[in-house]
């Protein structure tokens, strides 16, 4: 139980001084969006992965300080769509827009533009502040930095241009202080012991989904989603049961492989990543079933969290 404060001088005179606001990380997939998030928040709140697409969702991740909460959107990486899924993956993009006060453009060393047009004029447009993050500098030379440098100033002249790496945590600080700067004066969002609005059973999902895209090939780790069905917390441990969607039957048995030995592999993977992020004993129950085309399923796609809602 948290002390009252019963005097209303103070509490008037910590709101005039008290910053919080919405900071939107936006650019093409792989570039180290999540990584970066993840660097700030100091919890490991979006999945990482090698493989493009790996976030689905616009994912919170909430840091406070006394004076301050900092309100990171992870978003999907910006793609062309080629069905519903991907469509409801860019809406969660665009509502980045609507209510940033801070927006971060995330592009790799050496790359030279965004997949979509109309989001990258909206970044050169826009009057909300813009950090440029050139991400994996570790992964070039000086020259190489200086030539995307001035490429990246001379396309988004309204962008303040840093040169990071997020996995190596090199430069993160001096983006996160100047982002405080630029937060505006307000109450908090939400409460100032919150990390994320997800609820846990959308990390279970998403934990178990990050072992899938780590070791199915083509298509299968994109045909699937994962709905924990229950999840029961006691003393010492927490049960879990959660169902691998599939589309076709034959990824169904590509997922379970010889005599479970694949599904087996998932499941135990996920379940020590689990425990890390409970503090706690888990016991998973992993099952696989076929949804046929719940990508291209609107119905579904609400179902599971999509569609920018």
């Amino acid at each position: 139980m948290e002390a009252q404060n019963n005097n209303p001088l103070q509490s008037e005179a910590e709101n005039k001084s008290h910053k919080a606001g919405f900071v939107n990380i936006i650019g093409n997939p792989n570039v180290g969006k999540s990584t970066l998030m993840n660097a700030i928040v100091g919890e490991r709140l979006s999945i990482i992965t090698s493989k493009a697409q790996t976030t689905r969702h616009r994912i919170l991740g909430i840091v406070n300080g006394d004076d301050f909460q900092a309100i990171f959107s992870d978003t999907p990486g910006i793609i062309k769509p080629a069905y519903e899924l991907q469509a409801s993956m860019m809406d969660f993009v665009k509502s980045a827009f609507e209510d940033a006060d801070v927006l971060i453009y995330m592009v790799e060393l050496g790359e030279k533009e965004l997949k979509d047009e109309d989001f990258f004029n909206k970044i050169r447009n826009t009057d909300i502040p813009v950090l440029l993050l050139i991400n994996k500098i570790d992964k070039g030379n000086e020259e190489l930095l200086e030539a995307s440098r001035m490429h990246w100033q001379e396309k988004v002249p309204n962008a303040e241009i840093f040169a990071i790496s997020a996995l190596e945590n090199f430069g993160v600080s001096q983006v996160f202080d100047r982002i405080l700067d630029a937060l505006p004066v307000s109450p908090p969002f939400y409460p100032k012991d919150a990390l994320t609005d997800k609820p846990e059973r959308f990390f279970v999902n998403e934990i178990i989904r990050e072992k899938i895209l780590m070791h199915y090939k083509k298509e299968v780790p994109y045909s699937v989603e994962i709905d924990t069905e229950e999840f029961f917390e006691e003393e010492n441990i927490i049960r879990m049961r959660s169902i691998i969607m599939v589309e076709r039957d034959s990824q169904k048995g590509i997922i379970i492989g010889h005599k479970g030995s694949a599904l087996k592999r998932i499941g135990v993977e996920a379940r020590k990543d689990l425990e890390i992020f409970f503090g706690k004993q888990v016991h998973l129950e992993l099952y696989v079933k076929v949804n046929k085309d719940w990508r291209s399923s609107e119905r579904e796609l609400r179902r599971f969290g999509y569609n920018g809602k």
